[in-house]
C-alpha cells in the first residue's frame, strides 16, 4: 500500500517495567486489524519465552499498521515497542531517534516512576512530540486524579490531554490511534536527499544473514542499490527491503519516513551496528548523531558444569551473539571451574537473561561466577589498563591508582522511607546530590554512586527497605579514583580464583566476614574439615571452619581397654589427613551467588 508521507506516523511506546506497553501494543494491532484473530495472542510482539514469562520486554520490536482515522483517510502508523528496564536503555535511545513521536505510557495505579522520567527525559533530548496516557484505570486501586495531577506538573498538560485507557479491557484504544494522527507530525527529511538511514535494531536469520532494522531519514533505499556503513566503510549490495507485519513484507523501496528492514549479505550482527547509518556508495553524508558502540557494563565468567559441554556452550555462544550484538565474550580458563568464557553484559538483567537462555534453549548447565565491573588501572609508567576481571589486578606495587565506574542513581521512593533509602545509598558508598519532593506522598533522590555496589544487592534490599515502592533508574558518570583491594577466598589454603572479588579498602573486612559465613553454609561438609579464608594478599581477614562428616568409629567397642579406643580414633585421624591432602572441595551454583547476597 503506498501512503504519502504527509500520512506516516512514527512513534514509540515508553514506560516503567510492567506499565503495560506490550498489552497496549496488542490491543493498536487489533483494533487496526493488523492482525487477524488466530494470530493474536497476548504480548504478540514479544517473540522469547522470557519476555512472557517475565512480562517484561527484552528487545524492541517494530511493526507497520494501517489505520482508517474518523476524517476518512488511511494512515500508515509504523510502531516501535520498545525495553523498559534500565539495562537496555540505549536501545530505547536508538528507538526513540528513529520516532517523531512516543507515547509516554503511566499506570495509575503505580504512578510516575524512575524509568517512566528517564525515559520521558531521553524522548524530550530527541525533541519528540509527547503524548501521554494513564493506563489501568478499570483497577479498584486507580488513582486517576493524583496520577493526572503528577502529570500535568510534570509536563504543563492540560489534564484534558491526558488520554484514559485500559489496554486490558480495550478502553480508549481508538482515542490513542487519533491522538497519534492528529498529534505526531509527518516524518521530516528530503526525498530528494542523499540516502540517510538509522539502525535501531538488528536480528539474525540462518539463511539470509542479517536484518537490520532501519529507519529511513533521508533519499531512499530500493533493491539492488549498493550501500555502505558509515562506522565501518563496508559496503554490501541491497537484496531486500520491506516492512514488518508480524512476518516481513517485501516493498520496492523504502522512502525518507519509513520504517522497515533491510537485507544485504551482512554476515554478522556485530557489523550492522545499533546505532550506525547507511549511505549508498560513492556518497558524502553526515552520519546521524547519535551512534556509540554499546560498551559491556558488567563482566562474568561461564563455565560448563560438565567439562565436555565446552564446545556446545561455545556454539550456544555464538548464536546468541547473532540475535544480541551487545553480548561479547572471550575464552578464559579457571583453575577451580576449568575451560569456560569470560563474557560482557549490558548490566544484571542481561547476565540474568542470556545465562537463562543458554540453560533453557541450549540444555546447558553452567556457573555464571560472581558479576564484576571494568577497573581503570593506572600503572606506574604512566599507562592506562582496562581490567574487567580480579585475576588481572596488579600487585599494588605496580599501580599508581586503581578508578571505577561511577552511576547517577535516581530512586523515587514514598517519603515515609526517603530516611531506610538515604541510608542505604550512603552504606553503598554514595555521594548525595539532590533530593526534589514530587508531590506530598513521593520525593526523587539523585545519589552519586559506585557501579560496582549497585550491581551487587542493591536493588533487593531498596525493594525491602521502601515494602516494594521505591524504583531505580541509573546512567553511566564517569571513572573516578578509589581505594579498591582484591579479596581472595581461599580453600584449605587454595585460593579459589572464581570467587575473588575487588571490593572498596573499608569494606574488605565485612565483606570478607560475610563471605566466608555464607560459604560455610553453602559447600557441603566433606570426610575431612574445611577452612574457609578470606584474604587480602597475603592477610587473612576472615576464617570459618566447615567440620567434617565424622563416622562412629567406636561403635563396635563394647569394653575393654580404653587404648583400643585411643587406637582407633588416632587411625581415623591419620586417614583424614591423608584424605585432606589429595581430596577436593565441590563448589555449588549457590557459592558463587552469595557475594551477590551478602548483607542480607
Amino acid at each position: 500500500m503506498n501512503i504519502p508521507r504527509a500520512r506516516v506516523r512514527n512513534f514509540c511506546i515508553i514506560a516503567h517495567i510492567d506499565h503495560g506497553k506490550s498489552t497496549l501494543a496488542d490491543r493498536l494491532l487489533e483494533t487496526t486489524e493488523t492482525l487477524t484473530k488466530k494470530q493474536m495472542r497476548e504480548q504478540v510482539l514479544d517473540a522469547l519465552d522470557l519476555e512472557r514469562e517475565r512480562g517484561i520486554t527484552i528487545k524492541a520490536h517494530a511493526i507497520t499498521m494501517y489505520y482508517l482515522a474518523d476524517d476518512g483517510e488511511v494512515y500508515q502508523i509504523n510502531l516501535i515497542d520498545t525495553p523498559g528496564h534500565v539495562d537496555f536503555s540505549y536501545e530505547v535511545s536508538r528507538s526513540l531517534a528513529a520516532c517523531e513521536g512516543a507515547l509516554l505510557l503511566v499506570d495509575a495505579s503505580q504512578g510516575i516512576e524512575a524509568q517512566t522520567l528517564s525515559n520521558l527525559y531521553m524522548a524530550l533530548d530527541h525533541d519528540l512530540s509527547i503524548l501521554t496516557a494513564l493506563n489501568k484505570i478499570d483497577l479498584p486501586n486507580a488513582r486517576v486524579d493524583e496520577v493526572r495531577g503528577e502529570l500535568r506538573d510534570l509536563l504543563g498538560q492540560k489534564e484534558e490531554e491526558i488520554l484514559l485507557t485500559s489496554a486490558k479491557e480495550g478502553i480508549g484504544i481508538r482515542e490513542i490511534l487519533e491522538t497519534v494522527v492528529r498529534e505526531v507530525p509527518p516524518p521530516r527529511g528530503r526525498e530528494d536527499a542523499p540516502l540517510r538511514a538509522l539502525i535501531f535494531d538488528s536480528a539474525f536469520d540462518l539463511y539470509r544473514g542479517v536484518l537490520a532494522y532501519v529507519r529511513v531519514v533521508d533519499g531512499a533505499l530500493r533493491r539492488g542499490e549498493s550501500v555502505r556503513l558509515l562506522s565501518t566503510g563496508k559496503q554490501y549490495e541491497v537484496l531486500e527491503v520491506g516492512h514488518f507485519q508480524l512476518r516481513l513484507v517485501a516493498q520496492d523501496a523504502l522512502h525518507a519516513g519509513d520504517v522497515g528492514y533491510v537485507i544485504a549479505g551482512i554476515k554478522e550482527v556485530a557489523d550492522a551496528k545499533v546505532g550506525d547509518t547507511v549511505a549508498h556508495v560513492g556518497t558524502e553524508v553526515a552520519p546521524l548523531p547519535g551512534y556509540k558502540p554499546m560498551k559491556p557494563m558488567v563482566y562474568s565468567g561461564l563455565f560448563p558444569v560438565d567439562a565436555d559441554d565446552y564446545l556446545r556452550l561455545k556454539e550456544a555462544l555464538g548464536k546468541l551473539q547473532l540475535n544480541d550484538a551487545a553480548l561479547v565474550y572471550e575464552p578464559e580458563t579457571s583453575l577451580a571451574l576449568g575451560f569456560g568464557f569470560r563474557a560482557g553484559f549490558l548490566g544484571p538483567l542481561h547476565l540474568e537473561i542470556v545465562a537463562e537462555r543458554l540453560r533453557r534453549e541450549y540444555d546447558i548447565d553452567l556457573i555464571a561466577t560472581t558479576p564484576n565491573v571494568p577497573y581503570l588501572v593506572l600503572r606506574e609508567d604512566g599507562t592506562k589498563e582496562e581490567i574487567d576481571s580480579p585475576a588481572e589486578l596488579p600487585r599494588s606495587s605496580e599501580m599508581e591508582a586503581i578508578q571505577e565506574p561511577f552511576v547517577v542513581a535516581m530512586v523515587i521512593t514514598p517519603t515515609d522511607h526517603v530516611g531506610n533509602v538515604m541510608k542505604l545509598c550512603q552504606d553503598k558508598r554514595g555521594e548525595f546530590q539532590e533530593m526534589h519532593y514530587l508531590d506530598t506522598s513521593r520525593a526523587r533522590l539523585t545519589y552519586r554512586m559506585p557501579l560496582a555496589e549497585l550491581i551487587y544487592d542493591f536493588y533487593d534490599r531498596l525493594k525491602s527497605t521502601s515494602r516494594g515502592y521505591a524504583t531505580l533508574d541509573y546512567e553511566f558518570y564517569d571513572y573516578v579514583d578509589s581505594k579498591l583491594v582484591k579479596l581472595d577466598v581461599l580453600l584449605n589454603g587454595d585460593p579459589v580464583d572464581a570467587l575473588s572479588i575487588i571490593v572498596h579498602e573499608e569494606k574488605a573486612y565485612e565483606r570478607g566476614r560475610e563471605l566466608v559465613d555464607r560459604l560455610r553454609e553453602l559447600i557441603p561438609r566433606q570426610m575431612f574439615k574445611i577452612a574457609i579464608q578470606a584474604a587480602v594478599g597475603s592477610r587473612v581477614i576472615a576464617r570459618s571452619t566447615l567440620s567434617a562428616v565424622r563416622k562412629d568409629v567406636l561403635a563396635k567397642c563394647y569394653g575393654g581397654d580404653v587404648t583400643r579406643k585411643r587406637k582407633l580414633l588416632e587411625r581415623q585421624r591419620e586417614g583424614k589427613r591423608k584424605m585432606k591432602q589429595i581430596g577436593t572441595v565441590q563448589i555449588p551454583q549457590e557459592a558463587f551467588l552469595a557475594i551477590l547476597k551478602s548483607g542480607e
